[in-house]
């Protein structure tokens, strides 16, 4: 077996075979690496009854008919026929760089595949297949990429729940089956985000780390595929429905981009903030091109409802930026004649019973208070109970002769009739401007089914496209707009919505002891200042619990804060104390989301979740380290274990303070722990990195927050 060699800086090396897909010779691990030899090595035996040639196991993107009997990643035909997919003619460009691209053709399948690798913080892998026939191609399956995982898979680890419960990290014995994870919801979905990380066990023994996630908002497919060596192929791309993806001849389907990294010697740790890190240097696009600070916000929606009385809201308007909150967002029930969640969707129109005179009178107020206004649509829904359907009954996803399901008494528009998307981007352009409005809330709260075209075609994949288009369509038209990602939630959180969005909602739960667990999971994959975060009411609107107010704050501190409450219902004691909290989040909100931040996200212990930043100074050698405890639920052991702290530089000094609440919700506590956390000890760096803090039991369903830095010499 004579290969070429194509190359992807130090992380990944492939063997391209004539014919045939390329080898996976080394990921994430190719420092050093020289070929010689290498195609003596690539030879193998089968077993008594195999194959007579070498058939290679770690295959990019295999498919079937060659000798690989695993699941195919590209499956497809013509008619019946060329079901089979072998390129030749590897072409190779960029391998030199940080990008590389293969290009190869199937004469006998009348096809062409190009494959994008990008390399950043992540490997980015993306596919494409052109038609090159006189007929149709019917594209049953097409990964978007590939990555080999090394050794012995021991556990996947999977993000799971459903509304209300987003990003539970769910871990499983590893197995030599098929692995397969689809979703078929028609956005990411909130049971099955489009992610999962697997722990394997090298041959010398090592632990190691990989994971993948698809950057896609429709339809997805996750596939571990243990090969017959013992290792796994990890694919992931778009899940298409029956007939979906036909390609006409000269047309060209272009696959989402999967994002993959491993984690350094089997370390999650290490792998986590490589996602991270390519959210804010490879998907995100802020207006200016550069973020600024995170605004606080402000959201209606728990506070009103779809009850607006513009004076009531001016009030609260008042009453927010006395709190220092600098964004003021009307959520629903501004439009038609929407007063509950049964009519009006697509009528987006202002209601003049609720607005006489219009938003403006609204705008300017909360714009002379100093805070930008934003505002809330749900532009892919529509409501039987409208204007719009009235008019326009043939513009939703269905499929004739079979029963309409609807979904909160929502039905889904047809945004890929080019109509459509006209009419949705007219009505959100046409308000944008006529007021100042420096945010949307993008919202998406049903799932999609019967997405069937006005011909009757399966239409996922294009509705999510032209969802896209039509959110890069109306940030082009008005480049200083943010939006944020909604969809009941955490419903559509994927690095495909964020390409187009500066925001995501991270759940419709704003309970503080559910986002604990919540926030956790989504902190793998998104950035804090990403992570809509908010304080709400107490009792808390969806599970009814109550929780003090020092407890929703910490809980919220760290991502994009906000306060999803009325704030004219709160005492004036409650006012003063959630000014507190505001107030010294934004003063430290340039550690919180700085990205050279380091995430801290311990294991949870006895129901104690240890979460925060550090943010350090190589060269002046400061830390600054922010630290919440929360306390989930009563503990098993009598004294919780001491908190030992990441500090880089255990040769120097540090003080502790408590940054609130005061007094602390400690069970029982010894003075001189006060003493300490209070910032009159100086304490050794070394002490704290191997000995920790004995930080007292805490009540549960209580935080502190801590501040660790280094001292001035």
């Amino acid at each position: 077996m004579n290969c070429m060699i194509a190359r992807l800086g130090e992380r990944l090396v492939l063997a391209l075979p004539e014919p045939g897909m390329p080898i996976i010779v080394s990921a994430f691990s190719a420092a050093g690496f020289s070929d010689a030899g290498l195609n003596d090595l690539l030879h193998r035996a089968g077993r008594v009854n195999g194959m007579d040639v070498a058939v290679p196991s770690a295959v990019y993107l295999p498919s079937g008919g060659h000798g690989t009997f695993g699941w195919p990643a590209i499956a497809g035909h013509r008619s019946g026929k060329n079901f089979t997919f072998h390129p030749a003619g590897w072409k190779v460009s960029g391998s030199a760089g940080s990008e590389l691209t293969l290009a190869a053709t199937d004469s006998s399948a009348e096809l062409a595949i190009t494959l994008h690798f990008k390399l950043s913080s992540v490997l980015v892998m993306h596919t494409e297949i052109k038609n090159l026939g006189a007929t149709e191609y019917f594209l049953d399956r097409c990964m978007a990429g590939t990555i080999l995982v090394p050794g012995t898979p021991q556990n996947y680890v999977g993000f799971r729940g459903s509304w209300g419960r987003e990003f539970h990290e769910c871990r499983e014995p590893a197995s030599r089956k098929l692995w397969i994870q689809e979703n078929r919801r028609g956005r990411t979905s909130h049971d099955r985000f489009p992610a999962v990380a697997i722990e394997s066990q090298t041959t010398m023994g090592a632990q190691s780390v990989h994971a993948m996630h698809v950057g896609w908002s429709g339809n997805h497919v996750i596939a571990i595929d243990p090969t017959d060596d013992g290792r796994a192929l990890l694919h992931g791309g778009e899940l298409f429905e029956p007939g979906e993806m036909i390609l006409p001849p000269g047309a060209t389907y272009a696959s989402p981009k999967v994002y993959a990294a491993d984690g350094a010697n089997g370390d999650a740790f290490d792998l986590w903030p490589k996602f991270r890190a390519a959210v804010r240097d490879d998907v995100i696009t802020w207006p200016g091109g550069k973020m600024r600070p995170r605004p606080v916000t402000l959201n209606t929606w728990e506070g009103n409802y779809c009850d607006h009385r513009i004076d009531a809201l001016k009030e609260q308007a008042t009453a927010a930026a006395r709190l220092g909150i600098e964004r003021f967002v009307l959520d629903d029930g501004w439009f038609g004649l929407r007063d509950d969640d049964t009519s009006s969707l697509g009528d987006w129109f202002i209601d003049r019973r609720k607005y006489p005179d219009g938003l403006g009178p609204l705008v300017d107020h909360v714009i002379s208070l100093g805070m930008e206004f934003g505002i809330w649509f749900e532009p892919e829904m529509v409501n039987r109970n409208s204007d719009l359907y009235r008019k326009h009954p043939d513009w939703i996803l269905k499929i004739e002769g079979q029963p309409l399901l609807e979904s909160r008494r929502q039905m889904v528009l047809d945004i890929t009739r080019p109509e459509v998307s006209d009419y949705l981007f007219k009505s959100m352009d046409d308000l944008l401007r006529a007021y100042e409005i420096a945010y949307i809330k993008w919202d998406m709260n049903r799932d999609i089914t019967h997405a069937g075209d006005a011909q009757g075609r399966a239409a996922v994949s294009r509705q999510t496209r032209a969802v896209y288009a039509l959110m890069a369509r109306v940030r082009k038209a008005h480049p200083g707009l943010e939006i944020e990602s909604c969809a009941s939630g955490g419903g559509r959180a994927d690095y495909g919505a964020l390409q187009h969005t500066h925001r995501v909602w991270v759940s419709d739960c704003t309970d503080a002891l559910e986002r604990l667990s919540i926030q956790q999971g989504a902190r793998r994959f998104l950035p804090p200042e990403v992570m809509g975060c908010h304080i709400a009411a107490s009792p808390n609107h969806q599970t009814h619990r109550k929780h003090t107010l020092a407890f929703r704050a910490i809980v919220a501190f760290f991502g994009h804060l906000g306060v999803e409450l009325n704030p004219l219902e709160l005492s004036d004691a409650e006012r003063q104390e959630l000014a507190m909290w505001i107030e010294l989040h934004k003063s430290l909100r340039s550690v919180l989301h700085d990205p050279a931040a380091s995430i801290i996200d311990y294991p949870v212990v006895d129901g104690r979740h240890v979460f925060g930043v550090a943010l350090r100074d190589d060269e002046t050698r400061d830390e600054h380290l922010i630290v919440a405890i929360a306390q989930s639920v009563q503990t098993l052991q009598e004294q919780p274990q001491p908190l030992t702290l990441p500090v880089r530089w255990p040769e120097s000094h540090y003080t502790v303070k408590l940054l609130g609440p005061m007094p602390p919700p400690f069970v029982r506590h010894h003075p001189q722990q006060l003493a300490v956390l209070s910032g009159e000890t100086t304490v050794a760096g070394g002490l704290l990195k191997n000995f920790g803090l004995n930080i007292p039991q805490i009540y549960p369903e209580s935080a502190i927050l801590l501040e660790i830095k280094t001292v001035k010499e």
